[in-house]
């Protein structure tokens, strides 16, 4: 190598170098822009679930000061008191877990048979009612709220723990997502079954839904968040306290001339609890779930 090729190497590197360098410059400034604001957004979601707590331990006028106090001056549990004093908890709280792995366990039968069904079997109109199931997503719950009170008054289920399951067990959203994770599955898992000799419940029992465990799993999460916090559907079909489930509670707590906002921020925070800890069991798979479904239609 001559002199003038050593000079030029040596001159270029140099600048790559410092175009590497200003790159990674870049890259750590945009990477700290978008912490920034994904830290801010985090927050402005995670405040109200703090307020929430904050304000369970402040006495009443510090729940109603204007301006807001932010910070109580001394720790109050009189509103956490005064939520197990006036709700039925543990009725309550048994009628809610109830009604959940009622709802739940159903909706994952109804919904993984009805999807597999969709997804993996041809039959006339298969398409036409699959087309019906849609156009229910699109109708608002309150619609359908008349009838199923007449079916659940035909019955004889008014002011039970049936009444309050059964209907949510029947999901069109839950069978849509369950079919589009059914059809995302390659059709040589269930050729290479039936070669095995499997019939078609020994198909979709053993070999497909354990690989749509995820999307179960998103189901799951989904289920119990609507069963914890549906309170219309409660509210009408319950008359005595014990058989009302805990958003009903809740909602007793709100007065008419006045609410105890520490009792209700206190009991808010205990019932959102179970709800919690389902989450973080099953975030991975709920977020896996979520991904892979809906993809491919």
């Amino acid at each position: 190598m001559d002199d003038s090729t050593t000079a030029l190497v040596t001159t270029r590197a140099p600048r790559r170098l410092d175009r590497s360098a200003r790159r990674a410059g870049r890259s750590g400034r945009s990477q700290w822009l978008i912490h920034t604001i994904l830290g801010l957004g985090a927050l402005v979601m995670v405040f109200p679930f703090i307020w929430q707590l904050i304000t369970a331990f402040k006495t009443l006028p510090e729940s109603r000061a204007v301006p807001p106090v932010f910070w109580p001056d001394v720790i109050d549990f009189k509103g956490i008191a005064t939520f197990f004093a006036t709700v039925p908890f543990t009725d309550m709280l048994g009628m809610s877990v109830g009604s959940l792995l009622l709802r739940v366990a159903g909706q994952v039968i109804v919904c993984t048979l009805a999807a597999y069904g969709f997804a993996r079997f041809h039959f006339i109109g298969r398409n036409v009612l699959f087309l019906l199931f849609l156009v229910m997503l699109m109708a608002p719950p309150q619609l359908f709220l008349i009838a199923q009170f007449d079916l659940m008054q035909m019955l004889h289920l008014l002011d039970t723990l049936p009444a309050i399951a059964i209907p949510g067990i029947f999901s069109a959203f839950g069978t849509f997502l369950m079919r589009q994770a059914f059809m995302s599955l390659p059709k040589e898992y269930e050729e290479a079954a039936r070669l095995d000799g499997a019939n078609a419940f020994q198909i979709f029992w053993r070999v497909m839904l354990p690989m749509v465990t995820p999307t179960v799993a998103a189901l799951v999460v989904l289920t119990s968040l609507y069963s914890w916090n549906d309170l219309l559907w409660p509210l009408i079909v319950t008359a005595s306290p014990e058989m009302m489930t805990l958003p009903v509670g809740l909602a007793n707590l709100q007065g008419i001339h006045g609410t105890d906002y520490p009792a209700l921020m206190a009991g808010s925070f205990i019932a959102s609890l179970p709800l919690i800890v389902i989450f973080i069991l099953l975030q991975r798979q709920f977020f896996a779930g979520i991904a892979s479904s809906g993809l491919k239609g």
